[in-house]
């Protein structure tokens, strides 16, 4: 009898769990997939794997090219490329550099930005490159399902004026990355944020 009890609260539970995971789910990606496009003082564009052989990998080069889009319309004037050094040895701020600079962005429009391990530090590195500059307003450039998280992160730390773009991108593995960065997001919504960019 206690077998069949447990599972008959187990099965409506997981049910609802289940149910909770794909909602929040749809309405990350409804969000993300929702660009906010406007004119923006700078542009960010957020690291991503590179390949073995030093190349951006598919997401990154889908990033890449969505800020050269954007760059090319005039949407901004200049790009940040912020990344760090993922597992591959590769700084990937170098390598994005390298990539916008070679699709036509002249080399002093890209600040890079080297310490971008996370996109927490990416934001909190933003903040301060446009307090030096005296910048109000960034488009940030990522994959959609990331947008969301980026946005909030840009916006706890202060900056003014956040605009989005996601790269033109989908793939199979978005099933299992949608939901894990569901979780990113709520972990995001609970951190502390200090404007100092500390």
């Amino acid at each position: 009898m206690r077998y069949f009890s447990t599972r008959k609260f187990l099965i409506p539970a997981l049910g609802l769990t289940l149910g909770i995971l794909l909602l929040g789910s749809a309405i990350l990606v409804i969000a993300g997939l929702r660009d906010h496009i406007g004119r923006a003082d700078i542009g960010l564009v957020l690291g991503s794997k590179v390949n073995l052989d030093g190349k951006p990998s598919k997401s990154l080069r889908g990033r890449l090219d969505r800020t050269i889009e954007l760059y090319r319309g005039g949407y901004f004037p200049a790009v940040i490329a912020s990344g760090g050094i993922g597992k591959e040895g590769y700084d990937e701020a170098v390598v994005m550099r390298d990539y916008l600079v070679s699709h036509g962005i002249p080399q002093e429009r890209v600040v890079m930005d080297n310490t971008g391990t996370t996109t927490y530090a990416s934001a909190r590195n933003t903040l301060q490159i446009m307090r030096q500059q005296k910048l109000g307003s960034v488009m940030v450039v990522s994959q959609y399902f990331h947008i969301p998280r980026a946005r909030m992160a840009l916006e706890r730390f202060g900056i003014p004026v956040v605009y989005s773009s996601h790269a033109r991108l989908f793939e199979v593995r978005d099933i299992y990355s949608v939901p894990r960065e569901l979780f990113g997001y709520l972990s995001y919504a609970c951190r502390h944020y200090d404007a100092n960019g500390n």
